[in-house]
């Protein structure tokens, strides 16, 4: 898995019918900055409203996934969705200009193609994982439903669906590795049975239903004059059964063609927990009422497991920047270089490390025999920080210099100790104007605040 945030390089746009409103849509995948997330856009409506990827905005499962938020709805997101966890794209706007995702051919295919056309870009930031610190489990009794996660270092999907179907029997599917998503999983299409149709076309659905964007699997003897009747309901002159059961001689693209598909779904579905996942999954009989149900268990697990505000670090993932691309920006070195890795970077704010030991050099005389981290240094690994940050602006930090113009509501929450590592994060308050830079930093050890403040600094070219 990638273990960088990513996003697409550029705007790319598809366009399609709805599959259950019929309304064509144009919808435009955008680029957006680390920890953006996934949302989408109502570019029709007034004030053009946001909708968040997540499973609490979920509004209506009968036939697809839909989100509303804002006073604006979308609906059949998850083929779309499933298309960008494939791709392990983390950060995304998705604008529409209609209700309702298109259809495009009834899988994600076309959204990867068009992705895959335009290419994706890793941001300088990590991955936030939610890593399943246990087994969760969700059982549906009435439909025989089970959805299962359990611990696992990777992101693994296995669907098993059963139909008591002649046509379809017992399938199963499995997704090993994400990397595969595109080519072994993306292009397989939604389906339904055929006594489902005149169900879905009273309950006004399927609008935009086609033969060419789903399959319809007959599992009985249809009589000709019941053909003709779907004929006039499908818009078709003549529609066929062949005897393997699939209405109008569509071939499928895999015998578990339909396994896939729901294996798609699942991961389009649990999409809406906010993270990329690290877990194997496992779904028996999945539907999307189930798999929304899931990702809002799992999103409880991850919210009373997450430090708010703190930022994510994973020591296990390369940094952005490491000691020796630090010491090609910054002049600090020994023994005032008081840090050790950034792991976040981008126009706003930046993130890095600080790993404090008993053999610096400040610790032999400050409070010998209680050492304690002066406070003043700890304002300086954060000034530190921020100076990456404001270099960051410029395309050949190594002429600049950066200077400490001043100093704001400093606090100090508690101790820093050797043994402990400061996580520390600086974000502009303002653009800078005439190389002026203000930022707000904090610091954490684990979970707790140990100092805040505000900085002002001045970058200054060397030939100045």
């Amino acid at each position: 898995m990638n273990i960088r945030q990513q996003t697409v390089k550029e705007k790319v746009t598809v366009s399609g019918v709805g599959l259950h409103t019929g309304v064509h849509t144009t919808m435009t995948f955008v680029p957006a900055p680390p920890n953006h997330g996934i949302k989408f856009q109502r570019v029709d409506l007034e004030d053009q409203p946001t909708i968040d990827a997540d499973a609490d905005l979920v509004v209506d499962v009968s036939r697809g996934t839909t989100l509303e938020q804002n006073g604006a709805r979308v609906s059949t997101t998850e083929h779309a969705l499933a298309a960008l966890v494939g791709l392990e794209i983390d950060n995304v706007l998705i604008q529409l200009d209609g209700p309702e995702v298109p259809i495009m051919d009834g899988s994600a295919l076309l959204f990867v193609e068009a992705i895959q056309r335009v290419g994706v870009e890793e941001q300088n930031a990590q991955r936030n994982f939610f890593e399943v610190p246990e087994s969760i489990f969700y059982r549906d009794k009435t439909n025989e439903i089970e959805i299962a996660a359990l611990p696992l270092d990777d992101y693994r999907v296995t669907v098993m669906v059963d139909y008591n179907s002649p046509v379809l029997g017992s399938q199963h599917a499995t997704l090993t590795n994400v990397g595969e998503f595109a080519t072994e999983i993306a292009s397989c299409r939604t389906f339904c049975f055929l006594h489902e149709l005149e169900m879905l076309h009273k309950n006004n659905l399927i609008k935009g239903g086609d033969l060419s964007n789903a399959i319809v699997v007959v599992d009985r003897v249809v009589e000709e004059h019941e053909l003709d009747s779907l004929a006039k309901l499908l818009g078709k002159p003549k529609v066929q059964v062949k005897k393997e059961g699939i209405l109008n001689n569509v071939d499928l693209r895999y015998k578990n063609e339909p396994a896939r598909h729901k294996l798609l779904d699942v991961m389009g579905d649990l999409a809406l927990v906010g993270r990329p996942i690290k877990a194997q999954i496992l779904a028996a009989r999945p539907g999307h009422a189930a798999n929304v149900a899931f990702a809002k268990k799992l999103k409880k697990v991850m919210q009373s497991s997450t430090n708010d505000g703190v930022p994510y670090y994973d020591p296990k993932i390369p940094p952005v920047l490491d000691i020796n691309k630090i010491t090609n920006i910054l002049p600090h070195r020994y023994p005032f270089l008081l840090i050790d890795k950034i792991f976040h970077l981008d126009e706003k704010w930046v993130a890095g490390v600080k790993n404090v030991t008993y053999n610096e050099p400040f610790f032999q005389g400050h409070f010998p025999g209680n050492p304690v981290m002066p406070g003043v240094l700890q304002v300086e690994a954060m000034a530190q920080i921020g100076g990456i940050l404001v270099l960051n602006t410029v395309p050949d930090p190594e002429n600049y210099w950066t200077y400490f113009l001043g100093i704001e509501g400093f606090r100090f929450r508690k101790m820093v100790l050797p043994g402990d590592t400061l996580v520390i994060r600086c974000e502009l308050l303002a653009p800078i104007k005439r190389g002026i830079a203000k930022m707000r930093g904090e610091a954490y050890v684990g979970s707790n605040l140990v100092c805040e403040g505000a900085m002002t600094a001045s970058i200054v070219r060397k030939d100045v």
